[in-house]
């Protein structure tokens, strides 16, 4: 195996070519300087709704780009519930989500506090309150014991990707990397949230929930190079659309000799892009508020505002009379009534996609 970042005598001394992340980083923070203004012209109540659905698609993603699929509505009324934001149709979620929106909270939320080993432990008990990850006991709340080798392939052609810092100096190396992420050290808060994701994936320093801590940290991060609470954007959705890559680079760049700048490229047009879905997504919730203005004396009922809101939200697959009979719990002949009431209002129409089933969407 080539040798690794962090046995060349340098680390954790990082390197990287500015002149080749320049242009990319003022598109950066020119993006997010645009976006906070934006968000600041808006109201509260749109701002809130564009909050409470940034935070949930990060929960979301983040989980996802592990495996792990989550309960989108759970998510979202957890930290509804934790941020006291007023959401129709609150649902109780399990501990589980509890614990992962917990986490991400406490990252966004409490972004001034310093980065502790035992804050960390406290992330790492969220994410895994049982002490199992899926079928097996891990360490939990404890940097790991054990030596870590990330490995694919089938029993007896099993190959390394990647053998994780020796667990004897996994104080000592955490030590090195808080000192450094807690101190006033002279760079941009971006870069650092960049530098901060890649040396703690390096260090690995836990069981499990490496990837859903860095990404914390990195939300962390970057809510302090705009020292504010409120997000408007989703890193973890953004590194899940170019997962591969992102796992490529990493790849590449863990054996390099402490030159991290491929890394840092990466990063930054991850995060120009997550931006920019943004701006896309702003449309969406502007279209979402200037409807219900719009709406605001017509006479609409609980399920056909819970439907029109999904729709609104992202709708997954097609809407026929019955799903929308499953998701408000109806029979099929009040969903068809709701559905038919919302056409006469000018609010919904069928969809022109022949077929022998009939989908409805939203009137542009």
């Amino acid at each position: 195996m080539p040798k690794s970042i962090y046995q060349y005598p340098d680390w954790p001394n990082f390197k990287w070519d500015d002149s080749a992340i320049n242009s990319i980083f003022g598109e950066v923070r020119h993006l997010q300087g645009k976006i906070s203004g934006q968000m600041d012209s808006l109201g509260f109540s749109i701002k809130e709704e564009a909050r409470l659905t940034t935070l949930t698609l990060d929960v979301v993603k983040s989980s996802e780009i592990e495996g792990e699929n989550l309960n989108y509505d759970q998510v979202r009324s957890s930290i509804a519930r934790r941020l006291g934001i007023n959401a129709a149709g609150l649902i109780p979620s399990d501990r589980h989500i509890e614990g992962v929106v917990e986490m991400m909270l406490d990252a966004t939320q409490n972004y001034q506090n310093t980065l502790t080993h035992e804050r960390l432990f406290g992330w790492h008990s969220a994410l895994f309150p049982n002490g199992y990850s899926g079928m097996y006991k891990i360490e939990v709340a404890q940097y790991r014991t054990g030596e870590m080798q990330i490995v694919s392939g089938a029993m007896g052609k099993e190959r390394v990707h990647y053998e994780a810092i020796e667990a004897s100096k996994m104080n000592t190396e955490m030590t090195t990397f808080l000192d450094w992420f807690n101190s006033n050290y002279k760079i941009d808060p971006v870069l650092k949230a960049a530098i901060a994701h890649f040396w703690f994936i390096i260090i690995h320093p836990f069981d499990d929930g490496n990837g859903r801590i860095a990404r914390a940290i990195t939300d962390l991060q970057l809510t302090r190079s705009e020292n504010r609470t409120e997000r408007f954007y989703s890193m973890s959705s953004q590194i899940l659309t170019d997962k591969k890559r992102y796992y490529q680079v990493l790849q590449i760049v863990q054996y390099s000799d402490g030159d991290i700048t491929e890394w840092l490229d990466w990063f930054l047009n991850c995060l120009k892009n997550a931006l920019l879905e943004t701006e896309k997504s702003l449309e969406k919730v502007l279209d979402k508020a200037n409807f219900w203005k719009k709406h605001e004396n017509t006479p609409i009922n609980e399920r056909q505002r819970l439907l029109i809101n999904k729709l609104f939200d992202g709708f997954e697959g097609k809407l026929k009379s019955s799903k929308w009979a499953k998701i408000t719990k109806c029979s099929t002949d009040t969903a068809l009534r709701d559905i038919k009431d919302l056409i006469n209002k000018g609010i919904l129409e069928q969809e022109q996609s022949g077929g022998r089933s009939t989908n409805y969407i939203l009137v542009e």
